[in-house]
């Protein structure tokens, strides 16, 4: 699953930041019809990055964070809407009444004055076809919002999915699983994510990089081994070295996988030789990158180096894995195949160590993909599990005597992590848990720096296990 930064271009400005200029260029009143479409068509079932990709490359830094604003408060926004309209208007004019709403029920937050964005969110509806003709009744409600906002606001506090912003079995979940920090997980959802790089270990280091940060007026803090936080989020060709393979895009969390996988391998199979090593569900390959990094390819920073062989269902998500690669000169053995059926692809030679990205909910990214919490449905979960269940016993009886598995998501569900290895684990009694940092829950911001021993800072949830082979 993706965990790479905000979806939102890298460096755009917030909505909050966005000059009074964007007023007339482009028109507020357009912004808002573009977001308002965005938001229709995910409400139809559409990804969040595939709703902004629709939106023409001049415009689409603004829409985009002025769409994340929405989707993030989205529940707060549907919860006003039913207390001022009897009925559920048309999609095309929900969708931007709502707009509205989300931006504007917040003053200290919303981008612009909530006056400005309530007489621009009526010059849309007049300006659109399929909106003009529920204007007058766009133009009732916000008005009425406006001077009833405190009463109503006040009202939808009650109200779990208003407050909170997810789907209430979402909330539900979330709090059977984890009791004492469930409120906090949602908080951090509705959070931004920072920027967070990886430094490539075979380039450069994590000291020299910060240097070269500063040398191009930017601020960063080290996280993790091999990783720096950005103090502020920027477009990838400002960031010092990136076209010359120095610095990857990659959460803390996600850095974890390939230090995990690889660490103490070497050492426990006693081997010189190159170890032979499986990147399952590899796209856009992060992962894969970072294990020759961390592996040192070619033998590097290592006795004999590494083989990796990336697998990836998807042939134009495949490619992405050769262009990571590319940028970073590394190489990789990219494979196209379901991961789930080796025969289609699979030599037959056994492998010293597998990474399995599992698809999953993508729960714990919520703040870098804030739509997921309302595309998914609870029955996911379930369907996902079944899934991941089918890769774990799939690709063990490719790993050698001796060797390792790694399984990871991006989930915070107890389904797709801690239950998964539990199962996983009571039907096969050659695999034993090495080590686990189980779930890991998203820390954001201040949150995060209150959390004592977290070397990771503010990062994104995941869940990891690190499965080994008994040998003969």
């Amino acid at each position: 699953m993706p965990a790479h930064p905000d979806s939102s271009p890298a460096g755009s400005p917030p909505p909050q930041s966005l000059p009074q200029s964007a007023l007339q260029s482009p028109p507020l009143w357009r912004q808002l019809q573009l977001t308002a479409q965005a938001l229709a068509a995910i409400r139809a079932g559409t990804s969040g990055t595939a709703a902004f990709e629709a939106v023409e490359p001049a415009l689409r830094p603004g829409v985009q964070a002025l769409g994340f604003h929405v989707i993030r408060w989205l529940g707060r926004a549907e919860a006003l809407r039913r207390h001022l309209a009897k009925r559920t208007p048309p999609p095309a004019a929900d969708a931007l009444l709502c707009t509205a709403l989300a931006l504007a029920w917040d003053a200290a937050a919303a981008p612009y004055e909530p006056f400005t964005l309530v007489d621009q969110a009526v010059e849309a509806a007049k300006r659109h076809s399929g909106t003009r003709a529920q204007a007058s009744f766009i133009n009732a409600c916000l008005r009425r919002f406006l001077r009833e906002r405190d009463e109503l606001v006040a009202i939808t506090d009650r109200e779990p999915v208003a407050q909170w912003n997810h789907p209430r079995w979402w909330i539900e979940r979330l709090r059977r699983a984890y009791p004492r920090d469930w409120q906090r997980v949602l908080a951090a959802n509705n959070s931004h994510a920072p920027m967070t790089l990886r430094v490539n270990r075979l380039k450069t280091d994590v000291p020299a990089y910060l240097e070269s940060l500063v040398l191009a007026g930017l601020e960063g803090v080290p996280v993790a081994d091999s990783g720096v936080q950005l103090r502020a989020p920027r477009p990838v060709h400002e960031l010092p070295g990136f076209g010359a393979g120095l610095a990857s895009v990659q959460d803390a969390a996600a850095q974890l996988a390939a230090p995990l996988l690889l660490g103490g391998l070497r050492e426990s199979l006693g081997s010189d030789s190159p170890l032979r090593i499986l990147d399952a569900c590899a796209a856009p390959g992060g992962k894969t990158a970072h294990l020759l990094e961390f592996g040192g390819q070619g033998g590097h920073a290592g006795r004999g180096g590494l083989e990796v062989t990336a697998v990836e269902v998807d042939q134009q998500r495949s490619r992405r894995i050769g262009e990571t690669l590319a940028r970073l000169g590394l190489e990789a053995d990219i494979r196209i195949g379901d991961a789930a059926r080796p025969s289609s692809w699979w030599d037959g030679r056994l492998f010293d160590g597998v990474l399995l990205d599992a698809p999953c909910t993508a729960s714990g990214i919520v703040r870098r993909h804030p739509d997921v919490r309302w595309l998914r449905r609870e029955s996911d979960i379930e369907q996902l599990a079944l899934q991941q269940a089918m890769l774990l016993a799939s690709l063990w009886p490719l790993v050698r005597p001796g060797g390792r598995l790694l399984y990871c998501t991006c989930s915070v569900f107890l389904e797709e992590g801690a239950h998964q290895i539990d199962a996983f684990l009571a039907h096969n009694t050659d695999a034993r848990l090495l080590r686990s940092p189980g779930h890991l829950l998203p820390q954001s911001g201040e949150i995060a720096r209150a959390v004592r021993d977290n070397p990771l800072g503010d990062h994104d949830g995941f869940f990891y296990a690190l499965l080994e082979k008994a040998p003969h």
